[in-house]
């Protein structure tokens, strides 16, 4: 089963999507069924759908469209993980429709401030409400939080943590060092993946041979298991269409056997997420 575990939808009816107001190429409605196509063209037969905006509605009617969307498999959704009543909003959660379909939840931390945000003692007691819900929690930091994000997996080992867009480098060669270092740190703690996603953004194009120094170091630090696929499209779009992405990752991957890249095209996102096998939807 080939997984893509990294990607949005939104509707400019329904809410704002601020962050895309500069971004001409994003600032408008995208749907499950305008991916559809390159889903099926690439052979992707289950997604993971991802948190954009946080406002407690939109996790609820991700679910809803999980529950009658068969190639969403999915959701990753969002709460205040400052609430003293984390615990009783994902119970909620879970028992709306779709609810079964929630396997993590994310906070935008990249857009905190704070580079020690994760450090937080009511950050930490969120997340520890999510990691005993049976939920995993995507990290979404930028490169000065990373540091804060490898703290965080450490102290925390009862948690399954997803590390999206591998922290979010800068894709320079003076940045690969400091990033690296770090991301074997990282990979000390068997609680955490790694979503191969992302970098293609960063690196404002669609490049395998900028983005095979990144993928090298996370392949030979996690190794392909703890290593998952995603498109983060339609973020991608400013720097490459869906099959494009795809196509990179391909080319990243080509080394590993058959098997390995089954485990980044989807067997990884499988087992971390608990996703159900299931054929390609026609």
């Amino acid at each position: 089963m080939r997984v893509d575990a990294h990607h949005h939808i939104w509707d400019l009816a329904v809410r704002d999507q601020p962050w895309t107001a500069d971004i001409s190429l994003l600032n408008r409605t995208f749907t499950i069924d305008e991916l559809r196509p390159d889903l099926r063209a690439n052979g992707i037969d289950a997604t993971v759908v991802v948190q954009t905006i946080p406002v407690e509605p939109e996790t609820p009617e991700l679910l809803r469209l999980a529950a009658t969307d068969p190639q969403i498999a999915a959701v990753v959704g969002w709460v205040d993980l400052t609430a003293p009543d984390v615990a009783e909003r994902l119970a909620r959660l879970r028992q709306l429709p779709g609810g079964t379909a929630l396997v993590g939840i994310r906070h935008g931390v990249q857009d905190e401030a704070d580079p020690d945000w994760l450090l937080r003692t009511d950050a930490r007691r969120g997340i520890l409400a999510v990691g005993a819900a049976g939920l995993a929690y995507d990290l979404l930091v930028r490169p000065d939080q990373l540091a804060a994000a490898v703290r965080t997996v450490a102290a925390l080992p009862e948690v399954r943590f997803v590390l999206d867009h591998a922290g979010n480098p800068e894709i320079h060669p003076d940045a690969h060092g400091p990033w690296a270092a770090l991301i074997s740190d990282l990979a000390t703690c068997p609680n955490v993946a790694v979503k191969l996603s992302g970098l293609v953004t960063q690196a404002h194009l669609c490049s395998a041979a900028a983005l095979h120094p990144y993928a090298d170091t996370l392949l030979d630090r996690l190794g392909p298991n703890r290593l998952m696929f995603g498109s983060d499209w339609p973020v991608c779009l400013p720097a490459a269409d869906y099959g494009e992405v795809v196509a990179v990752a391909d080319e990243l991957i080509d080394p590993l056997s058959p098997q390995e890249q089954a485990a980044v095209f989807g067997e990884t996102a499988a087992e971390w997420y608990g996703i159900p096998a299931r054929p390609l939807s026609r």
